[in-house]
C-alpha cells in the first residue's frame, strides 16, 4: 500500500508517518492553490503572497487529515482496537487498524468520529471567516479554503461505500442487524467496489472532455477504492481463517535447521541454494541458539566462507521474532507483518518445535479463497 514512509512525530501516543506519495499530493495541491484557487478567491495580491498562502494551506490540509485520522484512532483505542499508527499518503490518510473491530457499536463510533471532527473543524473555520472582518485578506482566504476542504473531507467520507467512513458505518449497522460480520462486509465492500467503478468511469469521461487533472484524480481514487474494498473482504477471510486458532495448527513441525559449526560454504550450497529460504534457525543439542539470514551472509566476503562457520555470523533470535505453539495464529501473522520477518520460530521451553511461515499461511488462505465456504471442517482436515 505504501511506497516509503517516514515517521514524523508522535501525537496522543500514535506515530504519525508520511508516505513518499504524500509529497506528490502536497506538491500538486500547493501548485493548484498558488496558481489557481487563491488568485481566484483573493485577486490582485502579489504573486509571492499566493505561494506563501499555498504553503500554509497545504500544511493546514496536512493537519486537517491528521486530526481526522486521530479522531478515528482515539475512539478505536477507547474500544480496544489496536492502531499501528497514522500514515498520510497520496489519497489522504489512514489510521492503521491491526485487527477488525470487535463490535458493531465500536466500529460505528470509530467510523463517524473522523467525519464529525472534520465537519466541526470546517464549521469553526468558516465561522471565523464570516464573523471576523479584522483579519487580512490572505488569512481569510486560507481559512475559507481550509473550512471548505474540511467540510468536503467530512461529507465525502460519509458516502456509504466501504472502506470510506460511511461504508464502515453501513457495515456496522448491517453487522448489528444480522450479527454477521462477513455478510455485512460483503454488502458494504460491494457498494464500495461499485462506487470505485463509478469514479473510474467518471475519470475517463473527465479526461475525454479535456479535464485532464480532474479526470486522472477521479480515475486513481476509483482504482484505490475498488482495490481497498476487495482488501476488506480478504481481511475478514484472514481473521476467520486464523483468529482464535493456535500456531500449532499451521506451523511446520519439521523445520529445516542448521548446526552452529556448519561452514559457511556448506550453508550456502546445501541450504540457501537448495531450499531457497532467506533464513534458517540454528539448533544445537535440540535447543534454539540463534538465527542465520541471507542478509547477514551477504555482508561476509566469499573468500571467508571456507574459514568461518554459522556460529560466527548467526544472531540471537530476539523475543519479538519468536512465538509459541499455543499463541493465536492471527497475532503471530501480525507479528510477522510488524517485524518484517517471513517466518517465526515456534519455541516451547527453549526448544524449537516448528516454524510458522508467512508463505505457508498465504497458501492456506489461497486454498480457503478457492474452496469458499468449506471453512472449519476443511481447515481441521488439513491440520
Amino acid at each position: 500500500m505504501f511506497l516509503y514512509r517516514v515517521k514524523l512525530f508522535t501525537l496522543a501516543g500514535f506515530t504519525i508517518s508520511v508516505d513518499a506519495s504524500w509529497l506528490i499530493f502536497a506538491a500538486l495541491i500547493g501548485w493548484t492553490l498558488g496558481a489557481g484557487v487563491f488568485p481566484a478567491i483573493a485577486p490582485f495580491l502579489p504573486a509571492e503572497v499566493y505561494w506563501w498562502m499555498a504553503v500554509v494551506g497545504t500544511l493546514g490540509l496536512f493537519l486537517s487529515i491528521v486530526l481526522h485520522e486521530l479522531a478515528h484512532a482515539l475512539v478505536a483505542r477507547r474500544f480496544g482496537m489496536p492502531i499501528r499508527g497514522i500514515t498520510l499518503f497520496i489519497f489522504g490518510g489512514v489510521a492503521e487498524l491491526q485487527r477488525e473491530p470487535t463490535s458493531p457499536g465500536g466500529e460505528f463510533l470509530m467510523a463517524i468520529a473522523g467525519p464529525l471532527l472534520s465537519l466541526a473543524l470546517g464549521t469553526a473555520l468558516l465561522a471565523i471567516v464570516i464573523l471576523d472582518g479584522a483579519l487580512p485578506v490572505p488569512a481569510l482566504a486560507v481559512l475559507w479554503y481550509l473550512g471548505y476542504i474540511n467540510w468536503l473531507l467530512g461529507l465525502f467520507n460519509l458516502i456509504p461505500a466501504f472502506p470510506l467512513d460511511g461504508g464502515r458505518m453501513l457495515r456496522a449497522a448491517l453487522w448489528g442487524w444480522k450479527q454477521d460480520l462477513r455478510w455485512a462486509t460483503n454488502i458494504a465492500a460491494g457498494i464500495g467496489a461499485g462506487f470505485g467503478i463509478l469514479l473510474i468511469l467518471g475519470g475517463v469521461y473527465e479526461f475525454a472532455i479535456g479535464h485532464f487533472v480532474g479526470g486522472v484524480w477521479l480515475f486513481l481514487i476509483g482504482i484505490f477504492l475498488h482495490g481497498a474494498a476487495g482488501a476488506g473482504r480478504q481481511q475478514i477471510m484472514v481473521e476467520e481463517t486464523f483468529a482464535g486458532r493456535p500456531v500449532v495448527a499451521f506451523m511446520n513441525p519439521q523445520p529445516i535447521t542448521v548446526p552452529p559449526d556448519l561452514p559457511l560454504r556448506r550453508l550456502v550450497e546445501d541450504f540457501f541454494y537448495r531450499h531457497h529460504h532467506k533464513a534458517f534457525p540454528v539448533e544445537e543439542h535440540d535447543n534454539l541458539v540463534g538465527c542465520v539470514t541471507a542478509a547477514r551472509l551477504r555482508r561476509i566476503e566469499p573468500a571467508l566462507w571456507d574459514t568461518l562457520n554459522v556460529r560466527d555470523i548467526m544472531d540471537r533470535c530476539p523475543p519479538q521474532s519468536l512465538t509459541s505453539p499455543a499463541a493465536d495464529a492471527l497475532d503471530a501473522l501480525l507479528q510477522m507483518q510488524r517485524n518484517g520477518y517471513g517466518w517465526l520460530p515456534v519455541v516451547a521451553d527453549g526448544r524449537l518445535v516448528g516454524i510458522l511461515s508467512l508463505s505457508d499461511m498465504l497458501h492456506i488462505l489461497s486454498l480457503r479463497l478457492e474452496y469458499g465456504e468449506h471453512r472449519r471442517g476443511w481447515l481441521q482436515h488439513q491440520h
